[in-house]
């Protein structure tokens, strides 16, 4: 009884807070994928003797209000108690306008810094509200739906049932239409009016019919239809990155393009003449595979300075990891992606890339095909005979794979830096000692599927300690504020060295700092938000925020 009693408050917390986040409410249905989502585990209505939702929420009068909507669906609204009467009022004041999509130019880093004097901080006020993002997975699902032929809008939600089994359900990502959604990828997808209706055209897929124009067309002939090499089971969405800017075609050096495609093609002709079912693959580890390298990070960004990012994967406020809204970044990120999946997907090519077992071993750099698509990844530790678990250096998180799925990583994969950035929330520890699983599903609800604003403090052993502020509300909404104001972190003005980290930071032991590769580039950030840092004589860019304040 008193475990279930333990059980049931720690519920009400999670439940409360995921509600108060949801401004228009949940139904039960949603309150259940949302637990799911987050949690990692559905809702506990056995073990607390409730044979559904709904019947859990009328226990919990103090928490939930049930609400009935215009269409006769049941909505649960959150209740707010004292300490989240105000993050309640900031959701309440969230804006629900439809967002322009051309409206696409941030005034420059010209807000000021919180000082110890400010109550009330006005920072980022020029700001304007970023878009809703489709997690990159999703994204490259659409793309990859367009890349071999166009699409009338019409049939976009059949074909994706089709082809993913599953429902395209753009508004869990925060997306009002599907017209959101395509003006949001609109740099990598076109919408052309037809006869029939609206045709959405990949801006790739243009680009290779004027390309194919001036190839001749023999090389094009040899290149084998995309074929994936088996089937894997589904990647849970939570752990798949999540990337910050549709594909923008960009210009291509022919000449490189055409000796890679040639050299392929080359390749394929002597395998298929030597015999394919007769000869099986070679033994030899291919002269471009790599072996003995490791991926670099990308530079460290300047103390103070405003960047837009995207929150990629969260164990905790004080360990998870970002991408910083570079447009380069972003776009050579998605390319090689796709490229990696054209490669590795022939039978031939994928082949080639076979591991040995003397290979799969821990620190050793390669590649993962999961749900068709393939992820530069290091192995951790070899789990079994069969399994090891992997650490993913563009996304953050470690996972276990099937042995089956990895491939060494060909050399040309290696160039682009290690995208995700291993970071910390600045200024805050647990009040516990530990985080709560409370206060982590906040974390997670204030970081879900958003562009924010991040304010870089420092670096401590390799980790960036940063704050992290919404700017889509009428008044900005520090997390470091709403841990503190709902009772589960205090704001101490130093950064406490993350806990999480100092147990395991695979970024540390398997990325190299930057400079330490010659192929690792400054990082650019978006127009969006202009990477600055303030004017040091400054005395609001130099004072640090007073967390007791705000």
């Amino acid at each position: 009884a008193s475990k279930q009693a333990q059980l049931m408050e720690v519920l009400k917390k999670e439940v409360r807070a995921m509600l108060i986040a949801a401004k228009a409410g949940l139904t039960p249905e949603q309150l259940e994928e949302q637990y799911m989502a987050m949690v990692c585990k559905p809702l506990p209505l056995r073990d607390l003797g409730f044979q559904s939702t709904l019947e859990l929420v009328t226990q919990m009068p103090e928490v939930v209000r049930i609400c009935s909507s215009k269409n006769g669906s049941l909505i649960l609204k959150a209740i707010a108690d004292d300490s989240t009467k105000g993050i309640a009022k900031l959701v309440a004041n969230q804006k629900v306008k439809i967002r322009k999509a051309s409206k696409k130019t941030y005034t420059k880093a010209n807000a000021t810094f919180p000082t110890k004097n400010s109550k009330n901080p006005q920072s980022f006020q020029a700001l304007s509200a970023g878009t809703p993002v489709l997690p990159a997975a999703v994204k490259a699902e659409l793309q990859d739906l367009l890349s071999s032929s166009p699409l009338l809008l019409a049939d976009l939600d059949k074909a994706f049932l089709r082809r993913f089994g599953r429902a395209f359900q753009y508004r869990q990502y925060g997306f009002l239409s599907m017209f959101e959604v395509l003006r949001s990828m609109s740099d990598s997808i076109v919408i052309e009016q037809t006869k029939a209706g609206s045709l959405l055209v990949l801006r790739k897929y243009l680009a290779s019919r004027i390309e194919q124009e001036e190839v001749p067309q023999a090389s094009a002939a040899k290149m084998p239809p995309l074929e994936p090499i088996n089937e894997t089971e589904s990647f849970y969405q939570e752990a798949l990155p999540m990337d910050s800017e549709p594909v923008q075609t960009q210009a291509v050096d022919l000449d490189d393009h055409l000796k890679r495609v040639s050299g392929w093609t080359n390749d394929l002709y002597i395998f298929h003449h030597q015999g394919f079912e007769q000869s099986p693959p070679s033994p030899e580890i291919p002269p471009d595979a790599v072996q003995d390298r490791s991926l670099c990070s990308l530079p460290p960004l300047k103390r103070k300075c405003l960047v837009g990012v995207i929150v990629e994967f969260i164990v905790s406020p004080s360990q998870f990891y970002i991408h910083v809204c570079s447009r380069e970044a972003s776009y050579k990120l998605q390319d090689l992606m796709f490229e990696m999946r054209h490669v590795y997907s022939h039978k031939v090519a994928s082949d080639k890339y076979i591991m040995p077992e003397s290979a799969v071993r821990p620190g050793q750099l390669c590649c993962v095909m999961v749900s068709k698509w393939w992820y530069r990844v290091i192995i951790h530790r070899v789990v079994n005979d069969q399994e090891v678990e992997v650490f993913y250096a563009d996304y953050g998180h470690l996972q276990i794979v099937q042995k089956s799925w990895l491939r060494f990583l060909k050399w040309h994969y290696l160039k682009l830096p290690a995208q995700a950035i291993p970071c910390s929330l600045a200024w805050v520890k647990p009040v516990e000692g530990t985080w709560s699983s409370a206060a982590i599903l906040l974390f997670k609800h204030l970081c879900r599927f958003k562009e924010l604003v991040g304010i870089v403090d420092e670096y401590v052993d390799g980790v960036l300690y940063l704050f992290l502020c919404d700017t889509s509300t009428k008044e900005d909404v520090y997390f470091h504020s709403v841990l503190r104001d709902m009772g589960y972190a205090d704001v101490c003005g130093e950064n406490i060295p993350s806990q999480e980290f100092e147990e395991l930071n695979p970024s540390a032991l398997y990325v190299q700092p930057s400079g330490k590769q010659g192929n690792a580039g400054m990082v650019e950030p978006d127009l969006h938000l202009q990477q600055e840092s303030q004017d040091a004589d400054s005395e609001t860019a130099t004072s640090k925020l007073d967390g007791a304040e705000l």
